[in-house]
């Protein structure tokens, strides 16, 4: 198996939902938080912090890898988990992103740098830094079971953890769904899906006239 992800900077969340179902994809409420974010593309490396407490997302920046996602799950959204300078730290040591089941501050720093953070929210207030928990362990983050080396697909559309053990699955399976696309035209896919439509309708007793 290839340790290369970059053939899944191509590929978006929505692709790889089609593949993987919803239990790989993150509720809503982990969203970018400043407008136009590109999309990220990466093995996670898996952060827990408890409430109150941002210790290890601050030493993980130290510690994953360049092109790594940050993943992290969080205790609580009344303390920020990392802010600006950690975010400007973090870019410049070529993390790909953030995405935290929490919240960060020093939005406007971090929204000017251009890096990509994935969070529940914004909030003033820090976090201390205490708690030390062991890094890349299975974390929970926006309802998905993450582990080190899973690959985290985000953008606008939403977040998607592909397993690392089904890496080349997905990928291949994805690609040819985009190439299914790419050949065919609006007017092929509105036949086929009229057709699926009012077949689904009529085997449900349903009596729709179609113009």
């Amino acid at each position: 198996m290839s340790n290369d992800v970059t053939g899944f900077k191509d590929i978006s969340p929505t692709t790889l939902a089609d593949s993987l179902g919803r239990e790989q994809v993150m509720d809503i409420g982990i969203r970018p938080l400043w407008p136009s974010m590109p999309r990220i593309a990466g093995p996670a490396f898996t952060v827990r912090c408890p409430a109150g407490d941002n210790l290890m997302l601050h030493a993980a920046i130290y510690r994953a890898e360049p092109g790594s996602v940050i993943v992290v799950q969080a205790g609580d959204v009344d303390y920020a988990l990392a802010g600006g300078n950690v975010c400007a730290v973090a870019q410049r040591r070529g993390i790909a992103g953030f995405v935290l089941d929490g919240v960060i501050r020093d939005l406007a720093e971090v929204r000017e740098s251009g890096f990509p953070v994935f969070a529940r929210g914004v909030i003033p207030v820090p976090g201390t830094k205490a708690a030390v928990e062991p890094l890349n362990r299975e974390v929970r983050c926006g309802g998905v079971a993450v582990n080190a080396g899973d690959i985290v697909v985000a953008d606008e559309e939403g977040i998607v953890v592909t397993p690392r053990a089904r890496r080349d699955e997905v990928l291949s399976a994805s690609r040819a769904k985009l190439a299914k696309e790419a050949a065919e035209s609006l007017d092929e896919w509105e036949a086929a899906h009229r057709a699926r439509i009012d077949k689904i309708l009529a085997d449900g007793g349903g009596d729709f006239e179609s113009k």
